[in-house]
C-alpha cells in the first residue's frame, strides 16, 4: 500500500464515526498533490445534499481527529465538501448507487473511433462497465476507462 493509499484509508477510518454522528455518508477520501501542495479531501453526501454547515461540522471534527495522533507527515490542506452533481464514479459503491443514471465515460484510447461516450449505466463488475448507448449495450474494460462521472444535464 502506497503512502497515499495508507493516508486515505486511515483518514476514512477516522471519518466513519464523525460522518455517522453528523448524519452524512462518506463518498470518497483522496490525498493528492497539486501544484506542489498536498490536499486531503473528504467528500461527504446525504439524501437531499450536504450543506455548508455539514461540511463545517465534519471538517472541524476531522481536523481534530487527524491531529491526534498525527499520522500525515507532510504539510497539507484539509478540504471537506460534497462530491458535486457531476461526481466521479471510482468505487463499486459509487457504481451501485448510479445504476440507471446517465454517465459520461472517457477512455484512454479510442474505441470505435471515439474516446468519449454518454449512456445509461446498466451494470458493472470487477472488470467491466456496461452502458446502454442508443438502445445498444456497450461494455468497457475498467482498465481502459480514464474517467466516468454522472452527466450534468441542464
Amino acid at each position: 500500500m502506497s503512502k497515499r493509499e495508507s493516508y486515505e484509508a486511515k483518514t476514512e477510518e477516522l471519518l466513519k464515526p464523525i460522518a455517522e454522528a453528523n448524519g452524512v455518508d462518506i463518498y470518497d477520501v483522496e490525498y493528492v498533490e497539486e501544484a506542489g501542495e498536498w490536499y486531503l479531501r473528504a467528500y461527504i453526501d446525504k439524501e437531499g445534499g450536504v450543506t455548508i454547515d455539514d461540511c463545517e461540522a465534519v471538517s472541524r471534527a476531522l481536523s481534530d481527529a487527524l491531529d491526534n495522533p498525527e499520522f500525515i507527515e507532510d504539510a497539507y490542506y484539509l478540504e471537506v465538501s460534497s462530491p458535486g452533481l457531476g461526481r466521479t464514479l471510482k468505487k463499486d459503491r459509487h457504481f451501485e448507487k448510479s445504476i440507471g443514471m446517465e454517465v459520461d465515460l472517457k477512455t484512454y484510447k479510442p474505441v470505435d473511433g471515439s474516446k468519449e461516450f454518454t449512456g445509461t449505466l446498466k451494470s458493472f463488475d470487477k472488470d467491466t462497465v456496461t452502458l446502454m448507448i442508443l438502445e445498444k449495450e456497450v461494455s468497457f474494460s475498467r482498465k481502459d476507462i480514464a474517467k466516468i462521472n454522472l452527466t450534468l444535464d441542464f
